[in-house]
């Protein structure tokens, strides 16, 4: 443990319910960060987590691992800074990072690689972190762009995804929850080798494992036509924003609008009560490349761009 005044750090060991607990009350945490979703992938990542205590009591907590020498934002996760509740004001984050560079130092961590939580996922504004990491000399090292709708005054679909609703409709297909991962994986395991010579992050096993632990959260909707599943939507969700974390279709999929049809069920209805709809990023190569068809794809669906920022905060100067 190391302390600053009446702040100090522990990394995180066996503090579960306290994380969990933080977590759940934040004004800017969403249940990835939760132990179940952060540890099903353990093996991958060094875990270095560190819980904010004063007086005792956790304040805040922040999802890391460690890299050689460098203090990481979760590598298992797509985003994840400082993780407080409403008690978190400005001066309090600035005494956290001091606390934080004097723990970083006595621990021989030369930097700190920071991806700070998109403004979209907050309950109540939660950007005490980023001020303090200017007022103590951070670069922004990387910015991706990526698409999100605010349902609550969303922009209409384009006429081509209008049609394509309707043609799905009339074509006869139809919108379900589905527990068959093992189609799905493999329409997204095609079309990603096809297109970016990639293969998805989740196996099915890991699929189905999330789904378990976070059935209220994690949820795939598949575009049927006479029982064959012809596309789908895995939905990470909160109750601020429903992600789509995998979104694919089968050639005769998109033909027939399969996936136009799925995201107009999702974003009319099923995740209507949220605040926004989020797509992810459309960069590569840390935020230089835009791939403009993919960014230009959710566009047509209503989607605007909101930016995934990174930092770099060195210790070593």
């Amino acid at each position: 443990m190391i302390g600053a005044g009446s702040l100090s750090i522990e990394r995180y060991t066996d503090h579960r319910q306290a994380w969990d607990d933080l977590v759940r009350t934040s004004k800017n945490g969403v249940f990835l960060f939760f132990r179940d979703y952060m540890e099903y992938h353990a093996d991958r990542f060094a875990d270095h987590s560190l819980l904010f205590l004063r007086g005792g009591e956790p304040i805040a907590v922040f999802p890391a691992n460690q890299v050689e020498q460098a203090l990481v934002s979760h590598g298992g996760l797509t985003f994840g800074g400082v993780v407080s509740d409403a008690r978190m004001k400005a001066p309090l984050m600035l005494e956290l990072f001091g606390c934080l560079r004097d723990y970083c130092k006595q621990n021989g961590l030369t930097h700190l690689v920071y991806k700070a939580i998109p403004h979209i996922y907050h309950r109540i504004p939660a950007e005490e972190d980023l001020y303090a990491l200017t007022r103590y000399g951070a670069t922004l090292v990387r910015r991706d762009a990526s698409s999100a709708i605010l349902l609550a005054h969303r922009l209409p679909f384009r006429r081509l995804r209008q049609r394509q609703v309707r043609q799905a409709r009339e074509q006869g297909l139809a919108v379900r929850k589905s527990d068959d991962y093992e189609t799905f994986r493999g329409i997204v395991a095609e079309e990603l080798g096809g297109k970016r010579g990639r293969s998805p992050v989740h196996t099915v096993a890991e699929l189905r494992l999330l789904a378990a632990r976070f059935p209220d959260n994690i949820e795939l909707f598949g575009a049927y036509k006479d029982d064959v599943m012809l596309g789908g939507v895995l939905v990470y969700a909160g109750d601020v924003v429903a992600h789509a974390q995998y979104s694919f279709a089968t050639p005769e999929g998109r033909r027939l609008g399969a996936l136009d049809l799925v995201l107009d069920f999702l974003i009319d209805e099923r995740y209507a009560d949220r605040r926004y709809f989020d797509w992810g990023i459309s960069t590569a190569d840390d935020g230089r490349f835009l791939d403009i068809p993919l960014i230009e794809n959710k566009e047509s669906f209503g989607a605007r761009t909101i930016v995934h920022d990174f930092y770099e905060l060195r210790f070593d100067r």
